[in-house]
């Protein structure tokens, strides 16, 4: 095996190459860390809650049982479906992002070590990492389920996840060699790495020889990022060209029947052909974080474009304004454009980690804000919503309106503990774990912040190090210091991403007003000698304000939902003045209101007071010979607004993110409507 690794190296999990066709890169070696804050939080849970929990699962459901029986060659006793291995393999790679992120951490930083679950941690990293050694066949082949039913290897891709098992060893692998760190937790780490990584190249070298210029393609796309990063971790050059073959023999028929038509595994069209998403949700989105991370690589602006081009009409039109992605249960797909539903949409929290990843390879591959601020859309709505406030229960599904009589499949379907198909905790454990890696990067001599929270910053520019401490409320509140700690003798760039919905923000540096430039990629740079001690402020508009959708989403027509920066907000029933129902609730168009509170696990947090009419009860009749009595006038209340990702934390009730809209009656001839008191309409599809 081959061990030419690239020059460049970050600590991440997305590292493109010194010869990467890219305009951003990722910060090197251990370059942000979460101080405070939301994410900080969100972070520290998933450490101290979360990944124990984790660990738990992967012994009671059975995942590491079936490793045993393939370790000991045993052909009966399998439990659960078919990529039980890939559960281990994301709490593996969770796992090493936390053990790189706390090795990292100061003994006096909040984001420290937390002792006897950091060793647990460590100890699972190194038990399990033992067991795969023992699992894994001469000739590199490792998949439990295959090795105990006894079934053939590779005859069965379209549904076999045998591939796509392969690829999350991989991705796990990686993260355990990019920075364990020092320390008593950092030494046990950098154990497991080893052996890891051996594991998942022999795996790797075993794909090579089986598949490289041969026909076969898994059903489940996540080989071909898994493979490209791992050619960017060694050098090993036949794994780029066989995540390269993957991609272009997508589209050609080769992969067979999963039962769900070709359409569902991507296989209808060519990726050079295809400008539309379909299918299952996340094969698609992990196939495109693939193809981009090859484009990128190899240089293939046309196999780039293909995909910024789904991305483009992905968002504006398959897109749930909490950034999910996914109209209908069957076949957990993509629906037509424009359908998009609020209570049957799917919004796979797997799809919004996979949007997510392919959104972040985007941003590097052209430096477009865009990207960026769907990441921010995905991280505290789509996403967000996914884990409880106590980190113990999580959604798979994430609709955007519950109603109180909703059933799905023999579950009421709310956030549990575990799944029978576990696929979504470990992967939000993953993403949480690595999250300070997506804050910010470089290009050139210019550093650019893509997300706003608590944290500390160190690029490595052409002239020296420049280190940054950003302090910020946000999303509750829009404003963001950031302090320079050190700097480089010459003059370098500072960019801030501008969000979509504050496109007046406001910069000062120490007290006084600037004129940043704008790059006309949505970020505002401004280039100087700095000084240690320097801040910048950035001031953004978070004002609440409602949001309409499109007359084409006609689920939606005649609604509106409220937003306040990055935040979407929703309607509980919990919330509402005299238990007025969610479902007699229309929004009249004025200004709204905030009020600071606190929630369990948010501390502070912001909610919406919104100007609503009561209507009169509606018929309990689908359809009616004549108008409804909800047309006539209603009367004046205020309705609450939580953020979506607060959700289904109280009473598990009835929820809404799009209400009704009942706009002023029209002023007399020559009267004034008052237009100021209206706030504008912003679409969002």
């Amino acid at each position: 095996m081959s061990s030419n690794r690239p020059a460049v190296h970050a600590s991440g999990p997305a590292c493109p190459t010194a010869s990467a066709d890219v305009v951003h890169r990722p910060l090197t070696e251990s370059g942000t860390r979460l101080v405070d804050g939301l994410l900080h939080d969100w972070q520290r849970r998933n450490s101290e809650v979360s990944l124990p929990l984790a660990v738990t699962q992967m012994e009671a459901a059975g995942n590491l049982g079936n490793l045993r029986l393939a370790a000991s060659g045993g052909d009966a006793g399998y439990r659960g479906p078919a990529f039980m291995d890939s559960d281990v393999y994301k709490t593996l790679e969770a796992v090493a992002w936390e053990l790189a992120r706390i090795a990292g951490a100061g003994s006096g930083d909040p984001a420290g070590p937390g002792d006897v679950a950091d060793a647990g941690l460590a100890a699972f990293a190194v038990e399990t990492t033992a067991l795969l050694e023992k699992a894994q066949q001469p000739d590199g082949y490792l998949n439990s389920h295959v090795q105990v039913t006894g079934k053939p290897r590779y005859t069965q891709l379209a549904s076999s996840h045998e591939l796509y098992c392969a690829g999350h060893l991989i991705q796990a692998a990686i993260a355990a060699q990019r920075g364990p760190g020092d320390g008593a937790v950092g030494e046990a780490g950098r154990a497991a790495a080893a052996g890891l990584l051996g594991v998942a190249r022999r795996f790797a070298d075993h794909l090579v020889e089986t598949f490289l210029g041969a026909a076969g393609n898994d059903g489940h796309p996540i080989i071909e990022t898994a493979l490209a990063e791992l050619y960017r971790e060694t050098g090993h050059e036949p794994y780029l060209r066989l995540a390269s073959q993957f991609i272009e023999q997508r589209g050609r028929g080769l992969i067979g029947d999963s039962g769900f038509g070709r359409r569902y595994l991507q296989d209808h069209l060519p990726v050079r052909e295809s400008r539309a998403e379909v299918g299952h949700v996340v094969r698609a989105l992990y196939l495109e974080a693939g193809i981009a991370d090859v484009a990128a690589e190899t240089g293939d602006t046309e196999l780039l474009a293909a995909s910024a081009a789904r991305w483009d009409d992905m968002v504006a039109t398959k897109t749930a304004i909490t950034g999910g992605n996914g109209s209908r249960h069957a076949g957990e797909a993509f629906g037509d454009a424009f359908e998009l539903p609020p209570d049957r949409a799917y919004n796979e929290t797997c799809a919004a980690i996979a949007s997510f990843q392919w959104s972040w390879r985007l941003l590097l591959a052209t430096g477009e804000a865009k990207f960026a601020e769907l990441m921010e859309r995905l991280l505290y709505n789509g996403f967000g919503a996914a884990i409880s406030a106590d980190g113990r229960r999580f959604f798979y599904v994430n609709p955007l309106q519950r109603r109180a009589d909703h059933f799905e499949n023999d579950q009421p379907g709310r956030r549990r503990t575990w799944f029978s198909c576990a696929c979504c905790p470990p992967n939000i454990m993953r993403l949480l774990a690595s999250v300070q890696h997506y804050l910010a990067t470089v290009a050139g001599d210019v550093l650019y912040l893509h997300q706003f929270t608590g944290s500390r910053i160190t690029a490595r520019l052409a002239g020296g190090a420049l280190e940054l401490a950003v302090r910020t409320g946000y999303p509750w509140t829009g404003r963001v210091e950031i302090r320079v700690v050190a700097a480089p003798a010459q003059e370098c760039g500072l960019a801030v991403r501008v969000p979509s919905w504050s496109p007046d923000a406001r910069l000062t540096l120490d007290g006084q007003p600037l004129a940043p430039s704008a790059d006309g990629r949505g970020y505002l740079t401004i280039a100087r000698r700095w000084q240690p001690g320097e801040v910048l402020t950035v001031d953004l508009d978070v004002s609440p304000r409602l949001s309409y959708p499109s007359r084409r989403v006609d689920a939606l027509r005649g609604t509106a939902a409220v937003e306040r920066g990055p935040l979407v907000y929703c309607f509980e029933q919990v919330d509402q003045q005299d238990q007025v129902s969610i479902e007699d609730l229309a929004i009249t168009p004025a200004e709204l209101g905030e009020r600071e509170v606190s929630w369990p696990g948010v501390d502070p947090a912001v909610e919406v007071t919104v100007p609503a009419l009561r209507l009169p009860p509606a018929a309990d009749l689908a359809y009616a010979g004549e108008p409804d009595a909800s047309t006539a006038a209603g009367e004046p209340v205020t309705a609450l607004a939580i953020p979506y990702f607060q959700w289904d934390n109280r009473d598990r009730g009835v929820m809404r993110v799009w209400l009704p809209v009942r706009w002023p009656a029209a002023a007399p001839v020559g009267g004034d409507p008052e237009p100021d008191r209206v706030p504008r309409p912003r679409r969002i599809a």
